[in-house]
């Protein structure tokens, strides 16, 4: 269903009303006073937030979540950043947006407006956007428009629309944060990393970029930054007896990142253990040298699939 944009903090009955769709898509109240959608068909059921556009669970029918929470949506502050779920990272990604600039950008701070909804009988999706004001030039002195969609099918897709709507070039990085849930670190692995050339941040006295071999097993803290041709990658996790395929394209990098207990004590909603419960494997265009140039109405699209398998399963079949 489609018509004209609801106001960012519309009433939940009034967008049941234009874009809901009993069973399929409900919008509900939250604490915060910013609604959540949930997106549900025979293959699985997603929650998305308005405020940061920030998918918060995906669960495919007969299947554990495939994404990390902490703790139910409702107890983290208003207007502060999730760690968990799916965050989109906009303008920039982790610290590039310079001093004093919150972390992966304004878009994970904003409330997003309602588009549109589509279901048919295989997806189940909304899309939602984001236009530059002057709350969003305060930060950020630059005209978009930003559109994201979420889709449940055999597969979660997230495609992430940027268009400059200005008058003059802009730069930008960006990426999907998804913290996948897992067993346990110890055991976990990621596919498709191999031959790719990869920063440490950790480490980066060792000498720039090198070259990985083999599968990453992500057991040291920090994040490993790998530059990447082929976007198939695939979390094998023998905890939960399963594997969690992820393709993307329009995304340069792809980072992996777990904090370790260490860095997850600066960030207490994670609690004591939480960092051992996830792995971030991220399809990101990061740093400057990397950055995305649009010209004024030029546009880009960061795309991303997820699909949960039983391990064993094939899961080469998963496309954008």
């Amino acid at each position: 269903m489609d018509g004209r944009e609801l106001p960012a903090h519309a009433d939940c009955v009034e967008l049941n009303r234009r874009y809901g769709a009993p069973e399929r898509i409900v919008f509900r109240p939250s604490r915060h006073g910013v609604p959540i959608v949930v997106l549900a068909n025979r293959y699985g059921s997603a929650e998305v937030a308005l405020f940061g556009a920030q998918t918060l669970s995906y669960r495919p029918t007969g299947n554990p979540p495939v994404l990390y929470m902490p703790h139910p949506y409702d107890e983290t502050p208003a207007g502060q950043e999730i760690h968990g779920g799916i965050p989109v990272c906009w303008p920039w990604f982790a610290r590039c947006g310079g001093e004093g600039a919150k972390p992966h950008g304004l878009a994970r701070y904003s409330t997003w407006q309602v588009r549109g909804t589509e279901y048919s009988e295989d997806l189940t999706e909304i899309r939602l956007g984001l236009t530059s004001s002057d709350e969003t030039r305060a930060v950020w002195p630059h005209d978009f428009d930003l559109e994201l969609s979420v889709s449940v099918s055999m597969k979660l897709t997230l495609c992430l629309t940027a268009k400059n709507t200005g008058d003059a070039p802009f730069k930008v990085t960006e990426g999907f944060h998804p913290y996948l849930l897992v067993k346990g670190r110890e055991g976990v692995s990621v596919r498709g990393v191999d031959g790719c050339a990869f920063f440490d941040t950790r480490a980066p006295e060792k000498g720039g970029e090198r070259v990985w071999t083999g599968d990453y097993a992500p057991i040291a803290d920090g994040s490993k930054v790998f530059t990447v041709e082929k976007h198939e990658h695939v979390l094998l996790d023998p905890g939960l007896h399963r594997a969690i395929a992820l393709v993307s394209r329009g995304n340069k990098k792809l980072v992996v990142w777990n904090p370790g207990p260490e860095s997850a004590g600066r960030v207490a909603e994670l609690g004591e253990r939480g960092w051992d419960r996830f792995v971030c494997v991220e399809p990101a265009t990061i740093y400057e040298d990397a950055a995305l140039e649009l010209a004024p109405g030029e546009e880009h699209k960061l795309v991303m699939a997820i699909q949960s398998v039983p391990e064993g399963a094939n899961y080469q079949e998963t496309k954008t």
